[in-house]
């Protein structure tokens, strides 16, 4: 049962960021993006680590972040591999790519590949600064694994719409998505919601360090609700 509520909080909250992601975008303008490439480009990456594994018995004890092994590349590799079966893979790879994409259109590429990053660097130097997480442990099911650096990633999409929305609906969801991963945290020991609160904490400086840029301009209200408003008012003008 505690690994059945372990799987459906980390889903919910992954939905929640989506949501955010979506809200912030804008559902109806999806079609009419570019193509993502960094998001592409982590997920071929994903792929490519699951291939590799499949064809090489020994990819894991060499790429994964096993503690007791040496190898600087190991926390970048290791976000890689996946050691989740098939269904973990398979979530986390579509996880990934759909967050990956919708953080692009809102972040932008570069921004997007740091922000990625920073959630394969940072999480861990805040544990140790904050004396959370009990150091690096050695449950292998923490030395692989693309989801961590997603659930990070994610969370700045709902930091974003926290900041960009007049509406309370969207603003509650935002706010949801550390309050959630904290809950996780605290109740399931889940480093998922750990991470989102650190993602969505970077998500909310970001924001604010954006928003002093020249020709950043005042927050804007969440794209689909205004979509909505441009069609009312393109039927009205038309009848």
């Amino acid at each position: 049962m505690g690994g059945l509520l372990f799987q459906a909080t980390t889903a919910a909250l992954m939905v929640m960021m989506i949501n955010s992601g979506l809200g912030t975008v804008g559902r109806d303008a999806l079609r009419g993006r570019s193509v993502p490439w960094v998001a592409v480009g982590l997920t071929v990456l994903a792929v490519a680590g699951v291939a590799l594994q499949l064809c090489w018995a020994g990819a894991m004890a060499a790429l994964d972040d096993d503690p007791s092994r040496t190898g600087w590349w190991r926390v970048f590799t290791s976000v890689f591999m996946q050691n989740g079966g098939v269904a973990g893979a398979a979530w986390n790879i579509g996880t990934l790519a759909f967050v990956a994409a919708l953080a692009q259109w809102l972040w932008g590429g570069p921004l997007t590949a740091l922000l990625f990053a920073a959630g394969i660097l940072l999480p861990e130097r805040i544990d140790a600064l904050l004396g959370l997480g009990g150091g690096p442990g050695a449950d292998p099911r923490n030395f692989a694994g693309s989801s961590g650096a997603t659930y990070f990633l994610g969370a700045t999409l709902a930091a974003a719409l926290l900041t960009r929305s007049r509406i309370r609906k969207q603003q509650a969801l935002a706010v949801g998505v550390p309050a959630l991963g904290l809950l996780m945290w605290c109740a399931q020991d889940n480093g998922h919601g750990l991470v989102a609160v650190y993602g969505f904490a970077l998500g909310l400086l970001v924001r604010a360090v954006l928003r002093r840029l020249p020709g950043s301009g005042a927050p804007l209200a969440a794209a689909e609700p205004r979509s909505r408003s441009a069609r009312r008012d393109k039927r009205s003008s038309a009848g």
